[in-house]
């Protein structure tokens, strides 16, 4: 047997290098596919706040001027807070010692409360909108910019019996004082303790871009805590990584994509209003007959202009070229369709209702609405977690102060302040593809045992059970009292006949 020691040293060098590379082809950097692709290993703050800036900026001109990207928000918005997520009410009467009656008097008398509060623009501090309405403005500063600070201020302000307040602020505004470098203490704006917790925001008085004030440059610190544990400030974001102190916008990901299919989209429009001009050119020997068409811009160069069944003479010698441009463009509707579809994927929106089209199926559009709807209850839950239930608190810790509530206990023990606070929210109900189908399947859920009627109710309709029966047996009683009398059981019988043979008739 022969030993070859220098192809082996060859060979052991060869499986060290490739243990040393690691096994994913990701990773190499020795591939021509994958050979100018920079990346960046730094952390969630280091990745995103030098960024930030143009990620807001770009994404907020997407908003205003790209159809696609405003079309995306509006839906999100729309589907998430509609007309105001409502506040259910539900304290752990068992826990506190309450009787069901007594439970429900409290929950009644604390629904009337908020909504006496939320109802009103007096909860705004700009006087201009109501809660519900704030919640449409809060989630559409975060999708549009990252994140969104609402302010909880005390102003009281005659004859409203409430001095919460909401102050919005939007994410430009919250930025280290005098521009002071980031640090594991400060970043962007937010002063953290040791373990990374904010302890103060710092903003500045006026928006970077308000030019007609000098406030811009001057900063105000907001304490993120009250002394009695009281939220000053809640900082509305979506964390995606450990450690990440501020927001990344909604259409981040999305960003050249939707510029990209917006300047195509607007290069196809002008091609094909160019080839739907239809002008005619007229060449005399003499030089006479219709003037030269002149802009008023040319002074009389003799420049011409395409339009609508224009006619223009040219000058002796002169010649009129066309160019076909083919359009439409019988390959731009495919091709646009191809890149939304994964636009939608980036942010969670099927196609059909990124671009409100429903052509397939009853399936596939009964799948893609409740795709979307995950998506949408996801979102409802957090936002009523970080906007709605902490302003909700705030409202009834103060209610149960002023003596307008009364709720033993509430302010000498945490649990059992929590306890009288929780709540579930709920929002508009989803849209249904066939009513009576649905309503079918959540009668077959609440015959087995599988849901219960103030699941089903919420989801079909979007309103409180309770309210529904109460308001049902309302109705009722009303509709008792001013029925006339039933007359001979034959009649009623022949009715009955009568409308099943209808029913039958329409099947």
């Amino acid at each position: 047997m022969k030993l070859a020691p220098i192809h082996g040293q060859k060979r052991f060098m060869a499986r060290a290098h490739m243990a040393m590379a690691g096994a994913y082809t990701g990773a190499s950097r020795s591939r021509k596919s994958l050979d100018g692709w920079n990346s960046s290993g730094g952390d969630a703050d280091g990745d995103l706040l030098p960024d930030l800036p143009y990620l807001r900026e770009r994404s907020r001109d997407l908003c205003r001027n790209n159809p696609l990207a405003a079309g995306a928000i509006n839906t999100k918005v729309t589907n998430i807070v509609g007309t105001g997520l409502r506040v259910q009410s539900q304290v752990k009467a068992k826990f506190l010692g309450l009787t069901p009656d007594q439970a429900k008097e409290f929950q009644e008398n604390a629904e009337r409360e908020y909504n006496l509060w939320a109802s009103s623009t007096e909860c705004d501090v700009e006087r201009t909108q109501n809660f519900a309405q704030i919640q449409e403005t809060a989630l559409r500063s975060t999708f549009e910019n990252g994140d969104v600070f609402a302010l909880l201020p005390f102003i009281e302000r005659a004859p409203f019996p409430y001095g919460t307040k909401i102050q919005l602020i939007e994410a430009d505004r919250a930025c280290n004082k005098d521009f002071e470098p980031d640090s594991d203490r400060l970043a962007g704006g937010v002063v953290k303790d040791e373990w990374g917790a904010p302890v103060k925001y710092q903003f500045m008085r006026a928006h970077p871009g308000d030019h007609k004030t000098s406030k811009a440059l001057q900063w105000d610190e907001r304490d993120a805590f009250g002394s009695t544990g009281r939220r000053n400030v809640l900082h509305i974001y979506k964390k995606l990584r450990p450690g990440q102190t501020r927001g990344v916008p909604d259409l981040a990901p999305v960003i050249e994509a939707l510029k990209q299919i917006g300047r195509y989209t607007e290069a196809e429009l002008m091609a094909a209003v160019v080839s739907g001009m239809f002008t005619v050119f007229i060449e005399s020997e003499a030089g006479e007959g219709l003037a030269p068409f002149e802009t008023e811009d040319t002074g009389g160069d003799g420049d011409y202009e395409l339009g609508n069944g224009a006619i223009m003479e040219l000058a002796p010698g002169q010649k009129a070229s066309s160019q076909n441009p083919g359009r439409p463009n019988s390959a731009f509707d495919p091709f646009v369709l191809a890149i939304i579809r994964q636009i939608g994927m980036a942010l969670e929106l099927p196609f059909e209702i990124l671009i409100k089209h429903f052509t397939a199926s009853y399936s596939a559009s009964r799948a893609a609405l409740l795709e979307a709807w995950r998506m949408f209850k996801s979102r409802r839950r957090w936002l009523a977690d970080m906007l709605c239930q902490p302003v909700y608190e705030a409202v009834i810790t103060e209610s149960v102060m002023r003596g307008r509530l009364y709720a033993p206990g509430f302010l000498e023990d945490y649990t059992i302040r929590q306890s009288y606070l929780n709540t579930t929210w709920a929002g508009d109900a989803p849209g249904q593809l066939d009513p009576l189908k649905e309503a079918n399947a959540a009668k077959v859920r609440i015959d087995e045992d599988l849901s219960t009627r103030t699941r089903e109710c919420a989801e079909l309709t979007g309103e409180d059970w309770d309210s529904v029966v109460d308001k049902r047996a309302q109705e009722e009683d009303k509709r008792g009292h001013s029925q006339p009398e039933a007359g001979p059981t034959e009649n009623i019988e022949e009715d009955d006949d009568s409308d099943e043979q209808d029913r039958e008739d329409e099947d």
